[in-house]
């Protein structure tokens, strides 16, 4: 016990990186995935192909591979090299965002695309606009429909933070790393299982009670 009470402080730290890109993740791939969503529906040929690239090499390839492309592939790349300057950090986001936005984008897409087509017709007969009919009408349902996939992806999230070792930076799965390593024993690893293990289970309880509180119009 004393001992895991003298790793608790540099453990608890390495848990700050990791909620860090976390939150920083799901606030600006949420949003972006929605557009994205928006535009893979579009009727606009040229943009519905380049989000459909986009989302085709952000799923098809190792989110490890776009962090490691990112932090030291793209200083190499001629212009783009020479005015971006990214540290580990802003590095890492840079790569969960692109990454997740591509997954959300996709399970958006397919909520929209759940919804019957009777009911754009008829808020179109009301003399809606494309946003209102969006904001209004389609949107509330598409949120109901896709809170499962999109809480299988956050807990994914929380889990895939650990790719960021990597990159050196210390977070929960790196510094339990050293610890191991330091004082050969594995509490350390079951230490950091516990900590991965509440956080996904604050996110499945929180994802539990929305879908509760959306059930609640299909009564």
């Amino acid at each position: 016990m004393d001992y895991i009470l003298q790793i608790l402080g540099p453990m608890l730290d390495g848990t700050v990186v990791t909620l860090q890109i976390f939150f920083v993740t799901i606030i600006m791939s949420l949003p972006l995935g929605l557009l994205l969503a928006l535009g893979r529906i579009s009727r606009f040929k040229l943009l519905n192909s380049g989000i459909s690239i986009y989302i085709w090499i952000f799923r098809g390839t190792p989110l490890m591979l776009q962090l490691l492309f990112v932090y030291f592939g793209l200083p190499f790349i001629p212009v783009i090299g020479e005015v971006l300057t990214l540290t580990d950090f802003q590095a890492a986001i840079l790569a969960f965002v692109l990454n997740y936005a591509a997954y959300f984008a996709e399970i958006f897409r397919a909520g929209i695309q759940s919804i019957d087509r009777g009911q754009y017709e008829g808020a179109r007969a009301l003399g809606m606009t494309y946003s209102q009919l969006m904001r209004r009408i389609i949107l509330p349902q598409v949120i109901k429909r896709v809170l499962p996939p999109l809480s299988n992806e956050t807990i994914t999230l929380v889990k895939d933070t650990s790719l960021i070792y990597v990159l050196a930076m210390n977070d929960l799965l790196r510094t339990t790393k050293a610890l191991v390593q330091r004082d050969f024993t594995m509490t350390p690893f079951i230490v950091a299982g516990i900590f991965y293990l509440i956080m996904t289970l604050i996110l499945t309880y929180g994802f539990q009670k929305l879908e509760k509180r959306y059930a609640i119009y299909d009564e």
